[in-house]
């Protein structure tokens, strides 16, 4: 950089001081100029120097918003990376889009919020932000549509773990306009090899001589083999993309398309028709999102056996609503009278990828079965302009559904019916429910544990009991070099793994999936239950219990284990219930009394405090979050809770 300003090229010094502008003139009118806001008029201007035909100006205007990451070049080679293929290929679906509305009449505009990636910040900072980020990029997203006034309605294109659910926190709140959700589909897994959420603990099992450097390299290299989409699993990003279409904010049949492929663009063009005939109807956000549809999303995600992280964004969608926002009985009554059909990566029994599902049928198959069930209501209307009972008429019937299915079967050797399970056959192949949500003196306001995701073997009648000394952490890279064997006191078979300190206050609400896909992948950790009151992907295994409440840090009583207390996990799948308590320390084992008494008088752990380097951001968020309902009210921001709550100090 010694010469900063040299260039050979001497073009560069052509430098343009005027130019003739864009021919023709814009279609104003005397009334327009007397009574239009001068935005509206100047926002012409714009359009027109962006090279919009002037005599095509005055249609009706969509925003097309999306979590675009990246730039890619016009054969798809990459300019610059995106975080991850969750954002990489959306680009294209917004030109589907786009191109859709321009057939129909409409003028597209495009406005862009990326998102992180989950797994690419797993043991890092970045977690810090993860969570947090949903909230402001929600509130970066719905400041964007307000920003185009004259817009007619709103499409949102989003894939994975946290834009996905901002981008729906956001359509929610567009109550008076028409709007609808495009999801970003799936990648593929590799022909051979591994998904992406085995081939994220290949540093455990590496540390522990189950794969060698070679392996761990070929396996890592093709995890994703295609460019684009969610990852392969039944995580948060393939979870949202199922609630969404539950919500009736997709179009029946979007959720899980594999990215990239005509039937994934096939769905843009179809929503921007569909975006433009609910503008004609008069159909807007609020008669899309109602308190029907919420628990119609609940009963679908304990039929596919989603990801715990809905449990925080379903309740801040129905907040950004202007609906009720389901509490811990809800979602109990719901996993209680719901059965899970789908087998899918991560829960198994097969581990089917989620492109399978979709072929499969996907929501709309899962939600006939339900229907069968009486579990829907389905006189609430979609964005297809439908009620939801008219579109599965439509489904169950469709060619569209015979020939996916027979497709699974021709390209993968796979019955649909083993995929998408009739209840009987779930029944039969003890599938449990979804979700239990367990108390005790160690989680007096509640927890949450993807029952799914328990290894059958620990099961015994569909009860899961452990009773096992704590290994207390206060940070998750202290508690994932322990599961290495890379401490002075490793992990051993049968512990109860305690990662405390780790909820809003203290991280962010970090996701930790690192550790609990390492002790799914490893021989012996299915035998290690793990308890915090942080939050955890899809991929878990033993019983992972999380959202502990209070947390360590507001005075949660997690926060006062030490290293060889006994405790007790006591799980009864049958009615989604539990109990996680104190029950002995190294003198002995007593009882859940003994360690109620025993956790009232005991300091918090010594080491208990915010992670080093904690953003500013990330505290002020979890102030707001923590006046506004907290963990399980959604971490959302209740404007009227805060503002009450401020005034109330100053008084």
């Amino acid at each position: 950089m010694s010469h900063l300003f040299d260039n050979d090229d001497p073009d560069i010094y052509a430098v343009r001081t005027h130019s003739p502008g864009p021919a023709g003139a814009l279609p104003l009118t005397d009334t327009m100029l007397r009574e239009r806001p001068s935005g509206d008029l100047f926002g012409w201007t714009q359009d027109a120097a962006m090279g919009w035909s002037p005599a095509q100006l005055g249609r009706d205007e969509y925003l097309l918003l999306s979590t675009q990451g990246g730039l890619r070049a016009p054969d798809g080679t990459p300019v610059a990376l995106g975080y991850h293929t969750g954002h990489w290929e959306i680009g294209l679906l917004v030109d589907a889009a786009a191109r859709s509305i321009r057939e129909h009449g409409g003028i597209p505009f495009a406005g862009y919020c990326s998102d992180p990636c989950d797994g690419r910040t797993q043991g890092t900072a970045g977690m810090f932000d993860s969570l947090p980020y949903r909230n402001d990029a929600a509130t970066v997203m719905r400041r964007l549509v307000r920003s185009l006034p004259t817009r007619s309605g709103v499409m949102g294109i989003a894939t994975c773990d946290k834009g996905l659910p901002a981008m729906m926190m956001t359509l929610a709140a567009q109550r008076d306009l028409p709007v609808i959700l495009v999801p970003g589909g799936v990648t593929l897994p590799p022909s051979r090899g591994e998904d992406a959420g085995a081939v994220q603990t290949i540093g455990a099992r590496y540390a522990h001589g189950l794969l060698s450097l070679q392996d761990a390299a070929d396996l890592g290299c093709r995890a994703c083999a295609t460019p684009g989409g969610g990852c392969q699993f039944l995580g948060t990003a393939a979870t949202a993309q199922v609630v969404g279409e539950a919500l009736g904010l997709s179009l029946p049949h979007t959720a899980l398309a594999p990215s990239g492929q005509p039937i994934w663009t096939d769905m843009a063009r179809r929503s921007a028709r569909a975006l433009v005939a609910q503008a004609a109807a008069g159909i807007r956000g609020r008669d899309l999102l109602t308190d029907a549809d919420i628990r119609n999303a609940m009963t679908v995600h304990a039929a596919f056996g989603g990801s715990t992280n809905l449990l925080l964004h379903l309740p801040a969608i129905a907040h950004a609503a202007g609906l009720a926002r389901p509490s811990v009985h809800d979602w109990i009554d719901v996993s209680r009278v719901t059965p899970r059909l789908v087998s899918v990566l991560p829960n198994g029994p097969v581990h089917h990828p989620t492109v399978r599902v979709f072929l499969a049928g996907g929501v709309p198959e899962v939600m006939l079965h339900l229907r069968d069930l009486g579990l829907l209501e389905t006189g609430t209307l979609t964005a297809a302009g439908v009620t939801l009972g008219e579109a599965l008429d439509q489904w169950a019937g469709s060619e569209r559904r015979r020939a996916l299915r027979q497709r699974l079967a021709d390209a993968d050797g796979v019955d649909p019916d083993s995929v998408i399970m009739p209840p009987a056959a779930a029944r039969d192949a003890g599938l449990s429910g979804t979700l239990a949500f367990p108390t005790g003196n160690l989680a007096p306001e509640g927890a949450v544990v993807k029952a799914t995701s328990i290894a059958p073997s620990r099961l015994r009648d569909g009860v899961y009991h452990h009773l096992g000394p704590a290994r207390v952490f206060t940070d998750e890279k202290a508690a994932m070099a322990a599961i290495k064997g890379q401490s002075e006191n490793p992990l051993q078979a049968g512990d109860v793994l305690v990662l405390a300190g780790c909820g809003p206050l203290g991280t962010g609400m970090e996701e930790t999936y690192q550790l609990t896909s390492a002790l799914k992948h490893l021989p012996w950790g299915n035998t290690v239950t793990l308890l915090t009151d942080a939050r955890f992907s899809g991929v878990s295994t033993g019983a992972c219990i999380g959202h502990i409440g209070p947390e360590a840090l507001a005075g949660g009583p997690l926060g006062r284990l030490r290293d060889g207390d006994q405790v007790e996990i006591h799980l009864d799948l049958a009615d989604m219930s539990g109990r996680v308590n104190l029950v002995g320390d190294g003198d002995g084992v007593h009882d859940a009394d003994w360690g109620t008494r025993e956790l009232t008088h005991r300091a918090p752990h010594p080491d208990l405090a915010p992670a080093d380097g904690l953003p500013d951001d990330t505290r002020l968020w979890a102030a707001l979050q923590a006046a506004s309902g907290g963990t399980w009210g959604g971490c959302v921001y209740d404007v009227d809770a805060i503002i009450a709550r401020l005034e109330g100090q100053q008084t």
